[in-house]
């Protein structure tokens, strides 16, 4: 998962007050003669960093050969990044040009450090017209201008065995209950129809939000406070809860599953036969000796009675310019350059991105049915996290009681729809007091 949180907003608030001192770039250069020198955050979307750096260091080379720019970059892991982006807004030891994790940008735009692209900076990086409506919608809060533009896409799909189906007699599911029922037949032995990144907080409360908004429920009201104790936030969370607890398609182990990759492993290696998870996960599923053509992806099912078809979040990374940075002309040039249609050819195999332009062709895979399905996924079956400041606190909350929940499962309990409720108002009471 690449789209990890930052800090709650309150902090942030509070640390956007120093950002008049931030002096965006204060190790890049410029002089009269027109030598530019960019620093610029990259975070790590490859196997490691130096695969990132491997990646990165000839198309950077390109962008100077054509502009005259230099950049330094430095690749940052996901768990350092946010704490650096903190420090920097506040130092005003900042680079001029950052990645983000498109869900962090309602909380950065909100400490005031980062420009936003309006009318004549958004003309600059080539419109906004060139990209994917739902990803640019990623790039603020609703109704202010963006502070940050869509470079890297992601989505999640539902993976299934296609030899596990064919030998089952199943058809690739289109609705939820198909996917239960498909489930069941599967689990046998020590084999289950499902794996879950059920240990992980991130992982359970995105799909908290895809079953919410599935039932046509919303997370915030129009005024920004939570809505966790509506029904169909809960029912929705009960739902995918069942998938381990009355349906029994997942393992209770997966209880233990911190993040994705032990998933995506069991995927990969027969142990089970769906997976619902982001695209970027097929470097690992051939990395663990599974071909593109022995498996399926199709959009997450919704029940048959869904008030939307909601597959996805829209899940990706986004780029931003510090305010003040010296080099604000060159800074847009890059931003233009990372987000053209040649570049994002060029990223988007070795970082298993989807493409945030209209019309431009996925190439993460080889597998043309499944570079189809991903692209109409998060195009036109994805909806945005809520661009809130708090929505950090969304995940926090909500999904660590989603972990208890598992584990409560996982040692021999239960969990009702009460139990959700109960849990879930003290999670939406928490982030009502934090503002």
């Amino acid at each position: 998962m690449k789209a990890r949180k930052f800090m709650a907003v309150a902090a942030l608030t509070a640390l956007a007050l120093s950002t008049a001192a931030c002096g965006g770039g204060n190790n890049s250069s410029s002089d009269s003669g027109g030598n530019t020198t960019l620093t610029y955050w990259a975070s790590n979307q490859g196997t490691s960093i130096d695969n990132d750096k491997q990646v990165l260091g000839p198309v950077l080379d390109k962008f100077q050969q054509q502009t005259g720019i230099k950049v330094n970059m430095e690749v940052i892991g996901w768990n350092d990044l946010q704490t650096r982006i903190q420090t920097a807004v506040t130092s005003g030891q900042a680079p001029d040009v950052v990645n983000i994790g498109n869900t962090w940008a309602s909380s950065l735009q909100a400490t005031g450090a980062f420009l936003p692209f309006g009318d004549t900076e958004m003309k600059a990086i080539g419109g906004a017209d060139k990209f994917v409506k739902t990803a640019l919608d990623t790039g603020g809060a609703p109704g202010q201008t963006p502070t940050s533009v869509p470079v890297y896409g992601l989505a999640y799909g539902l993976y299934y065995n296609k030899a596990m189906f064919a030998a089952a007699g199943l058809q690739p599911p289109t609705t939820w209950e198909d996917m239960v029922a498909d489930a069941k037949k599967l689990t046998t032995g020590a084999v289950h129809g499902f794996a879950l990144a059920a240990g992980s907080y991130t992982e359970n409360a995105h799909f908290a939000f895809i079953n919410a908004a599935q039932n046509g429920a919303e997370l915030f009201d129009k005024d920004g406070k939570p809505t966790f104790t509506s029904d169909g936030v809960v029912n929705g969370a009960k739902r995918y809860i069942d998938l381990m607890q009355s349906d029994k398609v997942a393992d209770v182990g997966n209880a233990q599953y911190a993040n994705g990759s032990k998933a995506v492993n069991d995927f990969a290696t027969g142990k089970v036969g769906m997976v619902l998870t982001q695209n970027n996960a097929d470097n690992s599923i051939v990395a663990n000796g599974m071909k593109s053509d022995a498996y399926g992806v199709v959009p997450f099912p919704a029940p048959q009675n869904a008030k939307d078809k909601i597959a996805s979040f829209v899940a990706g990374i986004n780029l931003s310019i510090f305010k003040n940075t010296k080099n604000k002309d060159a800074a847009l040039k890059f931003v233009n350059f990372m987000t053209s249609p040649d570049t994002q050819t060029t990223l988007g195999k070795p970082f298993s991105s989807l493409p945030v332009l209209k019309d431009a062709k996925a190439v993460f895979t080889d597998n043309a049915a499944e570079a189809k399905t991903f692209s109409d996924i998060y195009s036109t079956m994805s909806k945005p996290l809520p661009q809130t400041p708090n929505e950090d606190q969304f995940e926090n909350t909500v999904g660590k009681a989603m972990n208890q929940f598992f584990a409560t499962i996982a040692s021999g309990g239960s969990v009702s729809t009460d139990d959700i409720r109960k849990a879930f108002k003290a999670a939406q009471d928490q982030v009502a007091a934090a503002g």
